[in-house]
């Protein structure tokens, strides 16, 4: 490929994750084709135009669809809320697209199926922002797992919390709607499991529940509305390996800002790492004296790739919008038709499946296999 025409679907915080991603690809790796951002949709023309100008694209329009129309375009980054996924998705396939979709899929898993099946028929490039995946220090982690340095893993607890949600005068929005999901379940529960996925292998069963720290929220124009979705989510895991595990995640825990905390324990030692400390993770191996056995803290360096690409040095970190750029480097190697480290529709509707079957669990209040 000489070129590649971008497409993009909303401009809020994603939107603009994508937009700088496609901006810095080249700069940073220097071996991708020529990026041209070429069409830009948002909710009204004027916001639009704005977002156009700021994020450095072409033309933009309030028409979607117009997007992936464009005979230009050839991949399509979608960044609306969930709902919207499916039909943007499938629209873009259909037209002959490569597609790079927020993650989750949808909220319903039929939906997921058809967007699955859309990229099966297309032959198309379809991905989803899984971007936690991407970090040079989680890399390296999988290498570990690979190579056995910490045995054969029999345990895993996986976390995360934020707390944008913690606040119980904080005004109903989209994401307390039942539309959107189930909650913190498919909104950020779908991380960790991106990374158990990656790292350890798919969930064969699992046991969850939920709960809703508030059950109404007001609205900004008086009154309040019943909150349709739950905040906090536990889950037992059994993973296809045989290991056990546990996911918790919340959506309300004050001071947390960013945190996607794993300990992955094995035969031989123990791995542990907290994304709000994104470039190190601590490596225990049960080796030499007891007397000095300890955790060690790895710190993020050029030695794990691609992180030598951002910075010549170790300690100076990486942050969350370089991941997307080094996600964006791995999608134009899959459009090229090299290999690629992604969670493709394939993998994401297999997440997809683990979090409907958490929330079956949750309903009936019992175990639940993921291929039920």
């Amino acid at each position: 490929m000489e070129s590649v025409g971008v497409g993009l679907i909303g401009t809020g915080y994603m939107g603009k994750c994508h937009a700088l991603a496609w901006n810095a690809v080249n700069p940073v790796f220097g071996d991708c084709p020529d990026v041209r951002l070429l069409h830009l949709a948002d909710v009204t023309e004027e916001q639009a135009a704005a977002k156009a100008r700021e994020l450095g694209f072409a033309d933009s329009n309030a028409q979607w669809r117009d997007v992936i129309a464009d005979p230009q375009v050839d991949v399509v980054s979608i960044t609306t809320p969930n709902a919207f996924h499916a039909e943007m998705a499938i629209a873009a396939l259909e037209a002959g697209k490569h597609v790079w979709c927020e993650k989750p899929m949808a909220p319903d898993v039929g939906d997921a199926a058809r967007m699955r099946d859309a990229s099966r028929a297309h032959g198309k490039v379809a991905i989803l922002g899984y971007n936690y995946i991407q970090n040079p220090v989680m890399r390296h982690i999988e290498l570990l797992l690979k190579s056995r340095e910490i045995g054969k893993v029999h345990h895993v607890r996986f976390e995360m919390d934020e707390d944008f949600m913690a606040d119980p005068e904080a005004h109903f929005f989209w994401k307390s709607e039942a539309s959107s999901g189930y909650g913190a379940l498919d909104d950020f529960a779908v991380h960790p499991l991106s990374l158990i996925h990656k790292l350890l292998g798919p969930v064969s069963s699992v046991m969850a529940d939920m709960a809703k720290p508030f059950a109404h929220r007001p609205l900004v124009d008086g009154g309040e509305r019943a909150v349709e979705t739950y905040d906090v989510a536990n889950v037992l895991l059994r993973l296809e390996s045989g290991a056990a595990g546990m996911l918790c995640v919340s959506r309300s825990a004050w001071g947390r800002k960013g945190r996607v905390a794993m300990q992955i324990f094995g035969s031989t030692g123990s791995i542990l790492f907290d994304q709000e400390r994104m470039n190190e993770f601590q490596l225990y191996r049960n080796e030499g004296h007891a007397a000095n056995q300890g955790f060690r803290t790895i710190l993020a360096s050029p030695d794990h790739p691609p992180y030598d690409r951002f910075l010549p040095a170790p300690g100076h970190g990486l942050g969350f919008n370089d991941q997307k750029v080094i996600e964006c480097r791995q999608l134009l190697a899959a459009m090229a038709g090299e290999e690629a480290h992604l969670v493709d529709f394939e993998e994401g509707l297999a997440i997809e499946r683990t979090v409907h079957a958490m929330a079956r669990s949750f309903e009936e209040g019992r175990w639940i296999s993921v291929l039920d």
